[in-house]
């Protein structure tokens, strides 16, 4: 079925999505609803954040059933979760011969008719798509935006779409940013103009055994640009830049552009300062960007941004000097999105101490790492207490040392048991999430070990309740890291002190 794509004109078409609450399906429906389409879906029952999106489309999940695939439906989409021989849905759908696409080739085949740009790379993704799409709010270019997350300045949803699509003209470019996925090579059915890449490196080890098999994933997604494509790459990562020298010998028509401290160009960064919890920093082409969320990685994701959107200008016959200050709006009304160092709560204990509760995805050891310098620096009076609960064994046990060695910016630091994944086989792997504690020990003076999450809220608590020390005058950071579910200990506490704001 790889062949099959979706109609050019989707206005009035119904289309039914299994699998409806996955983040990128739910981001989807955004966009496709918002061509036109008749939706709907099915899904478990149990409710996500995306449930939130689909209500303000009107939209509910249904339950899996064979009668959701009624005589009127045109096209499905499905999730990777889901297989076209086990699950109602899709049994029926294929009985009755309606055409069914994965969520990756739904999304690229909705790329290919229009000028669309793939934001990629191992961290920064979501970030980088949500500044790129806010960037282009403020821009007079027909664009529609995909982030894997809810994104703040998207208005809390996952997508963002110009007013300017509904008005366009034949000869106009509507212009598509998504984030496009490594994992098992799913961004190849995209289909871009302009790439970016922010950072190659080792991951998803069950799919890519070695940093080469991962690194020529990303080259042959950047050898999928047309004649003259952009390539826009991050100089400060080491594993992008060799990603993009190979793809140059392999196409050197492709345009190679840098972007961060070590570029050279019009995006090379050439300072940054924070000043009230506000990072303020300089490109050869535009001065003065600002930016409201913590960490030197999120300034490289900013700079990408500004790169993607002045290149859609160039490509738009426009001048990106013209459009300085709408640039610079678009970066300071960013404020992150969805477990992306999300402020969850600011309250006060009884005994006087001020607590900010964030959450945050970050789930590979570089990402722990320079998020957790970021919020040194930003948030440099309060006493940091991250709570980390690792996503998979297969990456644990490839990365021990590595996550054992990430938390040195944490004052203190609580683990748990190993989120596993559904592909794994626990019994495959000798390690456990004590195995990370042991190690972790050796690094830092400070670790605590709660298999079960809820074990750590009474430790939490203690610890919140204690004075921070006259060098935090601001109180505490409270931080759950990882793709687990510990997100839920944040809630547990905010619950226990009753008194979020």
């Amino acid at each position: 079925m790889s062949d099959i794509s979706l109609p050019l004109e989707l206005k009035g078409v119904h289309i039914h999505f299994v699998g409806i609450k996955g983040t990128g399906m739910a981001a989807l429906v955004e966009i496709l609803y918002h061509n036109g389409a008749i939706i709907t879906g099915s899904d478990v029952s149990e409710r996500f954040y995306t449930d939130e999106i689909l209500e303000k489309l009107n939209l509910k999940a249904l339950p899996f059933d064979q009668a959701n695939i009624t005589d009127k439906v045109q096209y499905v989409i499905y999730s990777s979760a889901y297989k076209l021989d086990k699950n109602p849905d899709l049994i029926a759908a294929v009985k009755k011969g309606i055409p069914c696409l994965l969520y990756t080739q739904a999304l690229g085949s909705y790329s290919s008719r229009a000028y669309s740009c793939g934001i990629c790379g191992v961290h920064g993704k979501t970030s980088t798509t949500g500044l790129t799409g806010t960037i282009l709010k403020e821009l007079p270019l027909a664009a529609q935006t995909l982030a894997g997350s809810i994104i703040n300045s998207f208005g809390s949803t996952c997508t963002y779409t110009s007013p300017l699509i509904k008005s366009l003209s034949e000869n106009q470019k509507k212009y598509f940013v998504a984030e496009t996925c490594e994992y098992q090579k799913h961004f190849m059915s995209f289909c871009p103009q302009k790439i970016i890449l922010t950072s190659v490196e080792s991951d998803h080890q069950d799919f890519y055994p070695t940093y080469e098999s991962i690194r020529d994933a990303f080259v042959d997604y950047i050898c999928k640009l047309p004649q003259n494509g952009e390539l826009i790459y991050c100089a400060d990562d080491k594993g992008a830049v060799e990603a993009a020298g190979l793809a140059a010998k392999k196409r050197p028509d492709l345009v190679m552009i840098p972007y961060g401290f070590k570029a050279e160009g019009d995006f090379k960064i050439l300072d940054c300062v924070i000043k009230d919890e506000c990072q303020i920093f300089n490109c050869n082409l535009i001065k003065d960007l600002k930016l409201k969320v913590p960490g030197h990685h999120e300034v490289l994701d900013a700079a990408a941004a500004l790169a993607l959107a002045c290149r859609m200008l160039v490509s738009d016959g426009k001048n990106p000097q013209d459009y300085e200050e709408e640039i610079r709006r678009g970066l300071l009304s960013f404020t992150g999105g969805k477990r992306r160092s999300e402020k969850i709560a600011d309250f006060v204990t009884p005994d006087g101490n001020n607590v900010l509760v964030m959450d945050d995805y970050g789930h590979h050891p570089t990402a722990i790492k320079t998020t957790l310098e970021g919020y040194r620096q930003f948030y440099s009076k309060r006493k940091i207490i991250v709570d980390f609960m690792s996503h998979t064994y297969s990456r644990t046990q490839s990365l021990l040392d590595e996550f054992a060695s990430s938390f040195d910016n944490a004052d203190v630091v609580i683990l748990h048991k190993i989120y596993a994944s559904a592909r794994e086989n626990i019994a495959d792997f000798n390690i456990t999430g004590r195995s990370l504690f042991e190690k972790a020990q050796h690094y830092h003076k400070n670790v605590n070990y709660f298999e079960e999450i809820e074990e750590a809220l009474p430790f939490a608590k203690e610890l919140l309740n204690t004075n921070p020390g006259p060098e935090y005058p601001d109180g505490y950071l409270f931080v759950t890291m990882g793709a687990g579910d510990n997100w839920k200990l944040g809630k547990a506490i905010i619950k226990e002190f009753g008194e979020a704001k």
